[in-house]
């Protein structure tokens, strides 16, 4: 039987990998205050908080302060989208450790932004400005956690209340009753080349979408009061997904790009979904929200995963991750080029082994 080592060894070993590569403030797209920084820079935090590695916590705050400057303010971000508001959840703890009021400022900001952001006529987030009326699963993700948790600290509940509507409406607007799925995104005015004339749903489930709406709610659910008269459902809702994305999982403990049509001409198992599927397993275990039954599922999703992983050198390697899609049909999904230790892979796979070492 093969031996693995703890899921924190292995984060180590990429965060090395990454640091050796990109000093901080070089990070892809340098000097953008943008979620790819931000997803991978969330996961060595949270492995910063396992191994107690003073070095991890500092790239992080060196990355930070390239792009947020003394006054609070942040120098090159795109408002009319919420990818670049997911990079705030870094400032927390940086503002934690250093008490300095210019990373509350940088946050009131972001905040703001998603307070404000455009919304479809049912009161839905549009994506991007440029994206009118789409909802897509990824924006539970790049605005949700930032709002849960200013909610909490600042005695915000708008914010929560902000956060739990987003929530409820995605994944009315996107589930699928027969699979237990959420389709990629919806179009409230059905106008968009991908969306069904008649329920205005994109046609196809995107695994790390997916992926990303299950870590986002597990994260909003660690600020929202467990007495809120929504928090039950929200667990409900998490778990009833994870428990659909479980009877998808191929042979090798992973999942398909295009997570229903496992086997089908094109497809492909993807990385980083399966990195984040299995994240959102082990946190919904830890928390009492998934039965630990399907621990079992989690440990082979983990395995799957260190089993596709490559070396060069004393470089850790994550490949076969999706470079970033839109939303369109099957065929524009399993064209999607793959990368090695992009940031969204790394990240993910830093996401995994932070929520596997707390459960295996």
């Amino acid at each position: 039987m093969k031996k693995y080592k703890e899921p924190v060894e292995y984060a180590k070993q990429s965060c090395d990998t990454m640091m050796r590569k990109f000093d901080a403030k070089d990070l892809p797209p340098e000097g953008r205050f943008h979620y790819h920084q931000g997803v991978f820079l969330s996961g060595v935090y949270k492995n910063y908080v396992l191994c107690k590695d003073e070095k991890y916590f500092s790239y992080v705050k060196e990355w930070v302060d390239s792009t947020v400057d003394e006054n609070g303010d942040i120098h090159e971000f795109d408002e009319r989208q919420l990818d670049d508001v997911q990079p705030g959840i870094l400032l927390y703890p940086i503002l934690d450790k250093t008490k300095d009021e210019r990373y509350k400022k940088a946050l009131d900001r972001l905040v703001d932004v998603v307070k404000n952001f455009p919304r479809n006529e049912e009161g839905g987030f549009w994506h991007k400005e440029w994206y009118p009326n789409q909802m897509w699963l990824d924006g539970l993700y790049m605005g949700g956690p930032i709002c849960a948790e200013y909610a909490k600290r600042f005695d915000v509940p708008e914010f929560t209340e902000l956060v739990i509507e987003q929530i409820l409406m995605m994944f009315d607007k996107t589930k699928d009753e027969k699979t237990g799925l959420l389709y990629h995104a919806w179009d409230y005015s059905k106008e968009a080349v991908w969306a069904d004339p008649v329920t205005g749903k994109a046609p196809e489930f995107w695994g790390r979408a997916i992926g990303w709406a299950a870590v986002a709610i597990l994260d909003d659910l660690d600020f929202i009061d467990p007495n809120h008269p929504q928090y039950n459902t929200l667990c409900n809702l998490v778990r009833v997904l994870m428990e659909a994305v479980c009877r998808y999982q191929s042979e090798e403990g992973l999942w398909y790009q295009v997570v229903d049509k496992m086997g089908e001409e094109g497809n492909w198992l993807e990385t980083s979904c399966s990195c984040l599927f299995v994240a959102s397993l082990c946190k919904g275990i830890r928390k009492g929200i998934i039965d630990k039954s399907y621990l079992e599922q989690a440990r082979k999703g983990f395995e799957g995963v260190i089993d596709s992983l490559q070396w060069d050198g004393e470089d850790l390697l994550v490949g076969n991750v999706c470079v970033g899609t839109g939303v369109g049909d099957y065929k524009h999904y399993c064209d999607r080029p793959v990368s090695t230790n992009d940031l969204h892979g790394v990240g993910a796979f830093l996401l995994m082994c932070a929520e596997a070492q707390k459960v295996f």
